[in-house]
């Protein structure tokens, strides 16, 4: 058998500009996988030959997932913020991954140990802001710990700080000679990874304790236009959407859409009538909530026009207005939220790989089954502050701040100075 020519190494008395262009020639030879034929034949699942295996894998994997997500629901707000933190860990380990270069780490022994301790100090500080309050409810009842909480809650930020100073710090200490372009596109990678991820964890958790409902529906929506787009992909498929994504067709894409709007309006009416999945969560408690639903998730009564209503068997409609909010969840998700995973598409064909990971068969990573859901996590909680949630103070709003910002004396003295306030304007009328 005749072996492949191969050019001889360059002599050590070759000079460093020889040598420099043969790396260069030789590194001009290597050859990367089309991503978009791993497949192989055409890019389009109505072509692909292996596609009811893929369906298969990729539907048992969804049940196992479908599954768990159920029993962390049911299990309550602590433990979706838990399944929350796991993920976020999750996908920061195959970004940070996706980036290392192996034998560039070996000479940087340790090196990882930044990206992680950068990760965790941002985890601290974001996380420490949103469960701030939440926390200080759930101990006020203990003197001692009411008191260690809030005092450790009022140099948070600056105990955040110094953390992060001490991590830039030890990154300028293990700067090398001749790998200073890839440590500090580590620390910038690393920095990156901090802002994509824990964005959109931060607003998902705060959608949490508005209420499970706020998390689940627009969650739920992402997956199942997810399923619908690919359903209609997989049977009806055959104009392609976007080059950064070959097999998503434009018959995925609206059938998808019709699909996921549909389905936000009945899931949001059924969502609506368990309880504890609209009633907000003030404290860290893991029990069930019971709560007044309140006018959002009560159904009205809508009559139709009296020519069609000749035409039906029924003369009206029972909506809730969460239902109406449902419909615009709806249209993001199902249009702009897939832009998402065209970017993590485009991100992905950049380092020339064709999933983020391998630890759900069927799906990739977990960073490939959440770039429509960070996109989603941010505009639902938005979409809350802005149009759903009650504007201006009323007078539960105002108790619920006094509850959380002040300690029991506080409370009482605040008590004491209204009370006479009110003596004082009862005599003052007489």
């Amino acid at each position: 058998m005749r072996q492949k020519e191969q050019s001889p190494p360059p002599s050590p008395f070759t000079p460093p500009s020889a040598r420099l262009r043969h790396r260069k020639h030789t590194k001009s030879q290597e050859v990367f996988p089309d991503v978009s034929k791993l497949n192989g034949g055409s890019n389009l699942l109505v072509d692909d030959q292996n596609k009811y295996r893929s369906m298969w894998v990729r539907t048992l994997s969804s049940f196992w997932m479908l599954g768990g997500v159920i029993l962390i629901l049911y299990l309550g707000h602590l433990y979706i913020c838990a399944m929350v933190v796991v993920i976020q860990i999750l996908m920061a380990a195959e970004l940070f991954h996706l980036r290392r270069i192996v034998h560039e780490s070996k000479r940087l022994p340790g090196f990882w140990l930044i990206n992680w301790y950068f990760f965790f100090t941002a985890m601290l500080y974001v996380y420490g802001r949103i469960l701030r309050q939440h926390l200080v409810n759930t101990v006020t009842s203990d003197k001692f710990f009411c008191k260690l909480v809030n005092g450790l809650f009022k140099y948070h930020m600056v105990i955040c700080y110094f953390l992060y100073i001490a991590g830039v710090m030890w990154f300028i200490l293990t700067l090398k000679k001749r790998m200073y372009k890839y440590q500090f596109g580590q620390y910038a990678w690393t920095h990156m990874i901090l802002i994509v991820v824990f964005t959109q964890s931060s607003f998902t958790v705060a959608n949490i304790f508005e209420g499970i409902f706020w998390f689940i529906l627009p969650a739920s929506l992402i997956a199942i236009n997810d399923v619908a787009a690919y359903f209609f992909g997989f049977f009806f498929g055959r104009t392609p959407l976007i080059k950064l994504s070959p097999k998503k067709t434009w018959e995925g894409f609206i059938g998808g859409s019709f699909a996921t709007v549909l389905f936000a309006f009945m899931l949001a009416n059924i969502l609506g009538q368990f309880r504890w999945m609209t009633c907000p969560r003030k404290d860290l408690s893991t029990g069930w909530l019971h709560c007044d639903p309140g006018p959002l998730f009560k159904l009205e009564y809508y009559p139709f026009p009296n020519n069609i209503a000749e035409l039906l068997p029924w003369k009206g409609m029972w909506i809730s207005p969460v239902q109406w909010h449902a419909l615009w969840l709806g249209l993001f998700a199902s249009i702009i939220a897939p832009f998402g995973g065209f970017f993590a598409s485009g991100l992905k064909r950049a380092f020339k790989i064709k999933d983020f990971g391998d630890s759900i068969p069927g799906h990739g990573g977990f960073t490939d089954r959440m770039d429509c859901q960070m996109v989603m996590a941010i505009f639902a909680y938005i979409y809350f502050q802005s149009f759903v949630l009650a504007p201006g103070s009323s007078v539960e709003m105002i108790l619920d701040q006094i509850e959380r910002s002040l300690s029991h004396e506080e409370q009482q003295k605040l008590y004491a100075m209204l009370g006479q306030i009110f003596q004082d304007q009862k005599y003052g009328y007489m």
